[in-house]
């Protein structure tokens, strides 16, 4: 009681400079804008790709919800609507259980990542019109040739023994009345690049679940370095399955990138998953 006959709340009191804390440093954390990306994201500690790991399995939860939501790997034919037309994609399912094997099947992470273009362009945080964008393990197909409808100039890569049904997939869906462009082209993560990549560097670079193993995020790595100039932004998405793997990728990117995560706020409101994060990186300008 105060000297007025009021009866105070200690623990209210108490708790209010420690939740005045948290929000100060979450605000501190959020970035109206990141690369060419103008919407908000929330900074990825660099001392602590940890707390980044706990935050999403303990807040999304992803081993509770249910795997495959938007695709369907057992089929020979997904159909995405995208950029006002249907878009078929052929899938490879009997390959999928060959060791090495990625490519041949959708994966959630790459709708979510479609459709987060398409819906990130028509709220015009993301202007892919004219843009030059390269998309890393490409797979089927279906992201780049969301970019390319929403009028990006694209690359389509990945390793030699996937190029034949990425080009179907190109080939079949990008007809008719196409605001940009699409190109398929070999690239092993890591090797030197081919000088139509590098010059002029790429406004974007895109990826669908491209961090899947410790063995491939050195060479994933170092060819995002390679391809990223000083007005180039790397938009990823993933799906969460191991904590350790994304952990290890986070903690080796922040050494190069600035990295935030997109919330799914900013998603496609059809097209959140809790299984999948989207972060969005742009390579650190060196002070000389």
């Amino acid at each position: 009681m105060n000297g007025d006959g009021v009866v105070k709340d200690e623990r209210k009191v108490a708790g209010k400079p420690e939740e005045n804390e948290y929000e100060y440093e979450e605000e501190q954390r959020m970035l109206e804008e990141l690369g060419m990306y103008k919407g908000k994201v929330r900074l990825v500690s660099s001392e602590e790709p940890t707390e980044e790991t706990m935050l999403l399995w303990g807040i999304q939860q992803p081993t509770f919800s249910k795997p495959n939501a938007f695709a369907r790997q057992t089929s020979l034919q997904l159909r995405v609507d995208a950029c006002g037309r249907t878009l078929s994609i052929l899938q490879s399912p009997s390959n999928l259980g060959t060791p090495g094997v990625t490519g041949s099947v959708m994966w959630d992470s790459g709708v979510v990542l479609g459709k987060f273009l398409e819906h990130a362009v028509e709220s015009e945080r993301i202007h892919l019109q004219g843009k030059k964008v390269i998309e890393l393990g490409s797979g089927c197909g279906l992201v780049g040739c969301v970019a390319a409808l929403l009028g990006a100039q694209v690359i389509l890569t990945d390793l030699p023994d996937r190029l034949r049904l990425l080009k179907k997939n190109v080939e079949a869906n990008l007809y008719g009345d196409v605001r940009g462009s699409a190109t398929v082209n070999e690239l092993t993560w890591g090797d030197e690049l081919d000088n139509d990549m590098r010059n002029p560097l790429p406004d974007y670079v895109l990826g669908s679940d491209v961090i899947y193993s410790e063995g491939a995020v050195v060479d994933l790595i170092a060819t995002l370095l390679d391809l990223s100039g000083t007005q180039t932004t790397v938009i990823l998405a993933g799906e969460l399955r191991n904590d350790a793997i994304l952990e290890y990728f986070l903690q080796a990117a922040a050494e190069d990138f600035t990295i935030g995560r997109v919330d799914q706020t900013q998603w496609h409101p059809d097209c959140c998953s809790p299984r999948v994060v989207i972060y969005v990186l742009v390579k650190k300008q060196r002070k000389l």
